[in-house]
C-alpha cells in the first residue's frame, strides 16, 4: 500500500482507527512519561543541589571559584556544540512543533530529543532562568514522531503522533493532562479535530500518570488552600488583567529586542557565556531568580515580600529571562512566564491591600490569577491559561476568576496588536531561515564568450565539452545566424556563445573559449 494510499485509508476509515489512535497515544504518552520523568528529576536535582554550591564556595575560596568557572565555561562549550549541530534544538521548542505541523520544518526526532534533554539539563541546571515545559513539549513531540516514523506511518499519521506527544510533554510537565489536550487544540492545531483528540486524550492522561508515579499526585506548585474571592471584589479581575496585559506586550517585545540583540553577536561560546556569568553574579545577591522559578513562586506564598521587594524581583527575573532566551540555548520561557504573572500579580496585591481595595488574605489568589492572566497576554490562548493554572495551582473553584482575568489581558494585549509569543518566534525563525537560504543561493548570470582559435572549443562538439554543472547553454551566434544549441552543433572559432552559469564558474568557461 503506497503512503497515499495509507493516509486516504486513515481519512476514510475513521471508527477503527480512533481504536487504534487511543492504543497508540498510551504507548506515545508512557514513553513521553519516562523521558520527561528524567528530565525533571535531573532538574529537580540540580536546584537541590544549588544551595551547596554556596558552602562549597566558602569552602575552598579561591580554588572552588576557580572551579565553579570552569564549570561554567566548559557549560557554555557544550551548549554552543549542542545548538551548533542540532539547530532544532534552540529556544523552546514549541514554535518548531508548530513550523512542522504546518509543514515548514522538518527534525530528525532522535537527534532532537538527545540535544533537548541534555541541553536543557545543563542549560536549566546551571541555573539559567529558563523553563522546563517549552522544552517537555518538543521532546513529546520527537517521541511521538519516532513511534510513528518506527511504525513506517504516512505523514497523516505522524503529525497526529506528533501532536499528542507534545500534548503529552505539556502534561507530563505540568501535572497538567486537560492543558495538555487544549494546549494541543487552541495553540498547535487551532482547530477540533476527533482523531487529534483521541490520541491526545490518550497521550496526556498516561504521560501524567507515568510522571506521578515518580513526583506525586499533587500540583507543581504549592499553594494552601485558596479563600474564595467575594462576589463584590470579582470587579478587581478587569483591572488586574489590563494591567499583567501590558506587562505581557512589555515581555513579547523585550523578548525579540533581546534576539535582535543577539544577531549582532557572532556566533559561538560567547552567547552561552554571558547569561551564565551574569547568573554566577546574581547566585551571589539574588539567587531566587535562576532557573525556571516555581520555588519562587511557592516562596512568595509562603513568606510574602515587600512592595519594592517584589519589584526588584519582577524586574531581575524578566532581564535575567531575557538575556537567558536570546542565547539560544536548549530551554523555555513557559515556567519564567508564569513565575513573571506570579510576581506582578503579587505586587498588584500589595498595591490594592495599600489602597485598601484587597483584603491581605486574598494575595495569594492574586499570585494565581496573575499567572494566569501573563500567559493571556503573552501566548494569547486564554483558555489553555486559565485551565493551565487551574491544574498547576490546583486551585478548582477560581475558575470564573481565571476566566475574566485572562480574558482582561488577552483584549488588553490584542488591542495593543501583539502578536502571539509562539506564533511570532516561528516566523521570525521562518524569516531569518529564508533570509540566509537567499544569501546562499548561487547567483547566476548569462555570460557572452567569444570563442577563439586554437581554443579548447574550437572544432568540437557541444556534447563534448564537459560544461560545468548546472550551467545551460542558451545560444550560439555564427556571424548573423543564430543557432540553437544541441549535442551535435560543432562549435567554431569566431562563435558567440551565451551561457547560463554560476558565477563562480565563468573562469572555467572563459580558459576554454580562449
Amino acid at each position: 500500500m503506497s503512503k497515499q494510499e495509507a493516509a486516504l485509508q486513515i481519512i476514510s476509515d475513521e471508527r477503527p482507527l480512533r481504536r487504534k489512535l487511543f492504543t497508540t497515544g498510551i504507548i506515545i504518552g508512557a514513553a513521553t512519561g519516562v523521558v520527561i520523568a528524567f528530565f525533571r528529576g535531573a532538574l529537580e536535582l540540580s536546584e537541590d543541589l544549588r544551595p551547596y554550591l554556596a558552602d562549597f564556595l566558602n569552602d575552598y575560596g579561591a580554588l572552588g571559584y576557580a572551579a565553579w568557572l570552569f564549570a561554567l565555561l566548559a557549560a557554555a562549550w557544550i551548549l554552543n556544540r549542542i545548538v551548533s549541530y542540532e539547530p532544532m534544538s534552540t529556544g523552546s521548542g514549541i514554535p518548531q512543533v508548530k513550523g512542522i505541523l504546518l509543514g515548514e520544518m522538518r527534525m530528525r526526532w532522535l537527534s532532537v530529543l538527545l540535544a533537548k534533554v541534555f541541553g536543557g539539563i545543563i542549560a536549566i541546571g546551571a541555573g539559567m532562568s529558563l523553563g522546563r515545559e517549552g522544552p517537555s513539549v518538543q521532546i513529546g513531540a520527537c517521541v511521538g514522531q519516532g513511534i510513528s516514523e518506527l511504525q513506517g506511518k504516512p505523514r497523516t499519521a505522524t503529525r497526529l503522533y506528533l501532536t499528542a506527544g507534545a500534548g503529552a510533554g505539556l502534561a507530563a510537565a505540568f501535572n497538567a493532562p486537560l492543558a495538555g489536550v487544549i494546549f494541543c487544540l487552541e495553540e498547535l492545531t487551532k482547530s477540533f479535530s476527533p482523531l487529534v483528540l483521541m490520541a491526545t486524550i490518550a497521550a496526556t492522561v498516561t504521560a501524567t500518570v507515568v510522571t506521578q508515579f515518580v513526583f506525586g499526585g499533587g500540583p507543581v506548585f504549592h499553594f494552601p488552600e485558596l479563600l474564595m474571592m467575594p462576589l463584590e471584589t470579582i470587579w478587581l479581575m478587569v483591572p488586574l488583567g489590563v494591567v499583567i496585559g501590558f506587562l505581557g506586550v512589555g515581555f513579547n517585545k523585550g523578548l525579540f529586542f533581546i534576539l535582535d540583540a543577539y544577531d549582532r553577536l557572532p556566533k559561538g561560546i560567547v552567547r552561552p557565556l554571558l547569561p551564565l556569568l551574569t547568573g554566577a553574579g546574581l547566585f551571589m545577591v539574588l539567587p531566587q531568580v535562576l532557573g525556571g522559578g516555581n520555588r519562587l513562586v511557592d516562596s512568595l506564598v509562603a513568606h510574602p515580600e515587600p512592595l519594592m521587594m517584589l519589584l526588584i524581583l519582577f524586574v531581575v527575573k524578566y532581564m535575567y529571562t531575557m538575556l537567558c532566551f536570546g542565547s539560544g540555548v536548549p530551554g523555555g520561557i513557559f515556567l519564567p512566564m508564569l513565575v513573571l504573572g506570579a510576581v506582578g500579580g503579587s505586587v498588584c496585591a500589595a498595591a490594592a491591600e495599600a489602597f485598601g481595595v484587597l483584603p491581605g488574605e486574598y494575595a495569594a489568589n492574586f499570585i494565581v490569577f496573575g499567572m494566569a492572566a501573563y500567559f493571556a497576554a503573552v501566548v494569547k490562548s486564554p483558555v489553555t491559561g486559565s485551565i493551565l493554572v487551574m491544574e498547576m495551582t490546583g486551585s478548582f473553584e477560581h475558575l470564573l476568576a481565571l476566566i475574566l482575568v485572562s480574558v482582561s489581558a488577552y483584549l488588553t494585549a490584542d488591542a495593543m496588536h501583539s502578536r502571539p509569543v509562539y506564533d511570532a518566534l516561528l516566523m521570525r525563525s521562518l524569516r531569518k531561515r529564508r533570509q540566509e537560504e537567499k544569501k546562499t543561493e548561487k547567483q547566476r548570470s548569462i555570460i557572452e564568450f567569444s570563442i577563439a582559435e586554437a581554443s579548447v572549443m574550437d572544432g568540437i562538439y557541444v556534447k563534448d565539452f564537459s560544461w560545468p554543472e548546472d550551467s545551460l547553454l542558451v545560444s550560439i551566434r555564427r556571424g548573423e545566424t543564430e543557432i540553437i544549441p544541441h549535442g551535435t552543433v560543432k562549435l567554431q572559432a569566431g562563435d558567440l556563445i551565451y551561457v547560463l552559469i554560476e558565477d563562480s564558474e565563468i573562469d572555467k568557461i572563459r580558459k576554454a573559449v580562449d
